[in-house]
């Protein structure tokens, strides 16, 4: 009888950081910097730095769990082995309903940089139609993954080059523009610029296809939030050299009105496409990734079990990808950008908190993170969490209060039903 089934090592460290510079570099920096800027000013890239550290701790803990657990399912699986059911449903419902607040955002995002005027029927637009791809199993592959990254790392130069060369007449006084700024509000800006490094864990996914994992998967960990820092701080510098903190903070399409600020008029319409694709991008793996977390939990009876359906022919959760589909499309009518990316990023933090006290259970002989890495991501997870917008903040807390009271209800349910027949 032959052994387990096991996914062929063919990945080195190139492909790893090219893994994850897809997964992070996308449409978030479009969008991020907004809402970021408006609280942070100045002091947009210490934001970003204090959000990378956050972010490089919890993909370290990630990564040693994935090891650990290589199952799917992610902080959903690690939160209920190492602390038990209630604190994994938790986790599960914290990445279904921060990203499904992500879909929004990156709709969105698509439609401020398409036609700000049309900006929710573009967004609504696209979500349907990325639906109903998906549901005839229509995937991104990963050679359109690195076509991505390229254009759109392209873009965010054209961007840099533009922002340094068109900076305003007083380029050094740009950053003491606008009010006076707290340390709560840097790391309130950095709880929002969070969303701009999401995707960075997948990388922590590949222990089955990378050649020497324990050694590769924390090195391409570190490069590709190295590279992503990089190319993010050139941009916010870029960004606020060319329109100060005031101006950043009130465009709608900040990199658009970057080149034309340095009067490269010609580059606008790249940039909007690069947003607008990287946007679509992003959004067709956030419907995929939250569809299959929900089919995950109705199959473990966290959800309803009416989720828990496969379509006969194509094979897919087609009743768990229409549901996300209508919620996304619903939150893109009722929300703006910055509620949007502040409610996503307040979930994520939750489901990251979760990975990171997980990972603080770990002993030496299971791969254990040195403890100061799991200790600094819990902290920092739950410190950005508290400095998000208090509208961000309340809506949290009530959806999960409300996916507390699920949990216990369904709980209380499966404890009276009988036991199956033998």
């Amino acid at each position: 009888m032959s052994g387990p089934t096991r996914l062929a090592r063919r990945l080195g460290l190139g492909d790893a950081v090219v893994v994850g510079l897809g997964a992070m570099i996308g449409a978030g920096i479009f969008a991020a910097l907004t809402p970021a800027a408006a609280v942070a000013g100045g002091w947009l890239p210490l934001a970003l730095a204090l959000a990378a550290l956050v972010a490089y701790c919890n993909a370290t803990s990630s990564a040693r769990l994935a090891a650990r657990y290589p199952e799917s399912g992610g902080t959903y699986v690690y939160g209920r082995r190492r602390l038990g059911d209630v604190w994994g449903y938790l986790a599960g419902w914290g990445f279904v309903v921060g990203k499904t607040a992500s879909c929004a955002a990156m709709a969105l995002t698509f439609g401020a940089y398409l036609a700000p005027q049309l900006a929710r029927p573009l967004a609504v637009a696209a979500v349907l139609g990325l639906t109903v791809l998906n549901l005839f199993g229509v995937h991104k592959s990963a050679l359109a993954t690195r076509i991505i990254v390229g254009f759109v790392l392209m873009v965010l130069a054209v961007v840099v080059v533009a922002g340094l060369s068109g900076a305003g007449p007083e380029p050094v006084t740009a950053f003491d523009q606008g009010p006076p700024v707290t340390p709560g509000d840097v790391a309130q800006a950095a709880g929002l610029l969070f969303f701009a490094f999401a995707g960075y864990a997948r990388i922590a996914t590949l222990g089955e296809e990378v050649r020497d994992p324990a050694r590769t998967i924390p090195r391409a960990i570190s490069l590709a939030l190295a590279i992503t820092l990089v190319a993010y701080l050139a941009v916010a510098i870029a960004a606020l050299l060319s329109l100060g903190p005031t101006g950043l903070a009130a465009a709608q399409a900040p990199l658009v009105e970057v080149v034309r600020q340095a009067g490269w008029v010609w580059a606008a319409p790249l940039v909007q496409v690069a947003a607008a694709v990287a946007a679509l991008g992003a959004l067709l793996a956030l419907i995929l990734g939250v569809s299959r977390t929900v089919f995950a939990m109705a199959r473990d009876r966290h959800l309803p079990g009416l989720l828990d359906a496969v379509h006969p022919r194509r094979r897919i959760p087609h009743r768990a990808e229409i549901v996300v589909g209508l919620a996304v499309v619903a939150l893109v009518i009722v929300v703006d950008l910055r509620e949007a990316i502040g409610f996503s990023s307040f979930g994520v933090l939750i489901y990251y908190a979760i990975a990171n006290a997980s990972a603080l259970t770990l002993s030496p002989e299971e791969g254990a993170p040195p403890k100061a890495i799991p200790l600094v991501g819990l902290a920092g997870c739950l410190g950005l969490t508290v400095t998000l917008p208090t509208a961000s903040v309340r809506a949290g807390l009530v959806v999960f209060a409300v996916g507390i009271l699920a949990w216990a209800v369904g709980r209380a349910i499966r404890r009276q039903r009988p036991p199956a027949a033998s």
